[in-house]
């Protein structure tokens, strides 16, 4: 028998429903797509891959900011180009996603989100290796490119959205590392501030 019952509401997961509407914010329509991992058409609309594509410590969350991160990087004359100008089969080109992981790093550190929010795919490595301070050293070609996407990320129209999405984050990711199982990301990646990780544990 089929059911009557009107839905009048859609649950989405937290963390969604705060970089969805950020993104929005920020002029992005965001729209899910198994023939892409991530890709921007210089119109407006975001195509991230669906879930099935990404890799298990992929979160949309985390695809929307570092996506954001590149516009960052690139500036506003790219908002309008397709992948932000980028073809990272490029070699001359990789300085720029380099740029990006750096500006990613130094706007979640603020957060404690650093590990969170951390880079999938073969660039894992190369953000894993940041030091402590994402925008140094200076004599790193990546990082004079980053310290511009850093002060957009922090002075410029998007700041305010970018740093509530961030602090949204930050505040619900310890909720969920109560309950979170061993092997989690909401555990194993939660806010960490001043070396204490967001269960009140010594970070190790």
């Amino acid at each position: 028998m089929a059911s009557s019952r009107v839905i009048k509401a859609l649950y989405r997961d937290p963390l969604e429903v705060v970089w969805l509407r950020t993104a929005g914010l920020l002029g992005m329509r965001v729209e899910r797509s198994p023939e892409v991992f991530a890709s921007w058409d210089g119109a407006g609309t975001l195509l991230i891959g669906t879930p099935e594509t990404l890799d298990p410590d992929d979160s949309l969350a985390q695809m929307i900011f570092h996506e954001v991160c590149h516009a960052l990087v690139e500036g506003p004359e790219k908002f309008s180009v397709p992948d932000w100008g980028l073809d990272i089969d490029q070699p001359d080109h990789l300085v720029h996603e380099q740029a990006c992981l750096r500006v990613q790093a130094k706007l979640a550190d603020e957060f404690g989100l650093r590990q969170f929010f951390a880079a999938t795919t073969d660039f894992r490595l190369y953000y894993d290796e940041l030091g402590a301070d994402a925008l140094k050293p200076l004599s790193d070609p990546a990082v004079k490119l980053a310290l511009e996407g850093w002060r957009r990320g922090i002075e410029g129209p998007w700041s305010g959205p970018l740093r509530e999405a961030l602090r949204a984050t930050s505040e619900i990711a310890p909720i969920a590392a109560r309950f979170a199982e061993n092997g989690s990301l909401w555990r194993s990646g939660g806010p960490v501030v001043n070396g204490v990780d967001c269960n009140g544990s010594p970070e190790n």
